[in-house]
């Protein structure tokens, strides 16, 4: 069972995350927002950090920065209801996330994602 860290503003992505990961057994952290997330990492351990690009306070951007450089072994996966903005995707993974997806994504090809980054 691993840790997974949801961070995003949308409590009704944070929901159905969170229902569809316990389901596959994991245990679930929730954030609303990077700065809520980036504590949250500080004080848990977490395996796998499912991070929203657009929010307020701090953004996924700058929280997937500031948490790849502080812990290089963090896993980030992160997503964006920017939809036709790919740049967003692209600055994600050059800021460390290891892979990005625009809302409304697949759930199954989101779980396999999961799947392949905690096995890494």
């Amino acid at each position: 069972m691993a840790t997974i860290l949801v961070i995003d503003d949308e409590q009704s992505i944070r929901g159905l995350l969170k229902g569809v990961l316990q389901k596959a057994g994991h245990r679930v952290l929730e954030a609303e927002d990077g700065r809520k997330g980036l504590d949250l990492y500080h004080k848990e351990h977490v395996d796998l950090v499912i991070m929203d690009i657009l929010m307020p306070e701090t953004d996924g951007l700058e929280a997937t920065l500031q948490l790849t450089r502080e812990y290089v072994d963090a896993k980030v996966i992160a997503i964006t209801g920017a939809q036709g903005d790919h740049n967003f995707l692209n600055v994600a993974k050059l800021f460390g996330a290891r892979q990005a997806f625009e809302k409304p994504f697949d759930l199954n090809k989101l779980l396999d994602a999961v799947k392949e980054e905690l096995a890494a």
